[in-house]
């Protein structure tokens, strides 16, 4: 599908609550993204939840993207998220992570916390540019694949302490992302 987008111009979405309607649309987003999918069941499960909220990006009135996060006293921790697989590039991932964003300073919550498979190089990558920072490993934190989770965070306010060179913490992670902003 070819959009014709302007370079460096996002494709315009309205982000909204997901609805029980959108369910089809959404699980198609999650088999198209990932190998190890979530059930429709364990959506609607995940969604039950009083702090649990989920969210989609449309565009001319197709889903094109959903994330599901959960709402705790001082964060804020995202369960899942997918930008359907012919919409990535545009900035519809970046504007429905901005939305979450936006919702700390509103809510006083003040970080967002998220898993990303350490094979899911793109996310990391993604995330990265968004001004998350890998903070700790969980070793075999994936139990369908055995394989371990970065832990991904952004905090609202960093202190210059953090923001310093040569202070923030280092490992396999951050060593390969530093070696590619420099490429």
């Amino acid at each position: 599908m070819s959009l014709n987008q302007p370079p460096n111009q996002d494709l315009m979405v309205q982000i909204r609550w997901l609805i029980r309607r959108d369910m089809p649309e959404v699980l198609r987003i999650e088999e198209e993204s990932f190998e190890y999918t979530w059930s429709e069941e364990y959506f609607l499960s995940c969604l039950r939840q009083r702090n649990c909220i989920g969210m989609v990006a449309e565009h001319n009135h197709q889903i094109v993207g959903f994330m599901i996060y959960e709402l705790h006293k001082s964060m804020i921790q995202v369960l899942n998220f997918a930008v359907a697989p012919e919409f990535r590039q545009q900035g519809i991932g970046r504007q429905m992570v901005q939305r979450v964003i936006d919702k700390l300073s509103q809510q006083r919550r003040r970080e967002i916390v998220l898993e990303v498979r350490e094979t899911n190089l793109s996310a990391q990558l993604f995330f990265r540019k968004m001004d998350f920072r890998a903070v700790s490993v969980l070793r075999n934190y994936f139990e369908d694949a055995g394989e371990d989770a970065y832990v991904l965070q952004y905090r609202l306010q960093r202190t210059e302490q953090e923001f310093a060179p040569g202070l923030s913490p280092k490992n396999r992670i951050t060593n390969y992302l530093d070696a590619s902003d420099a490429a």
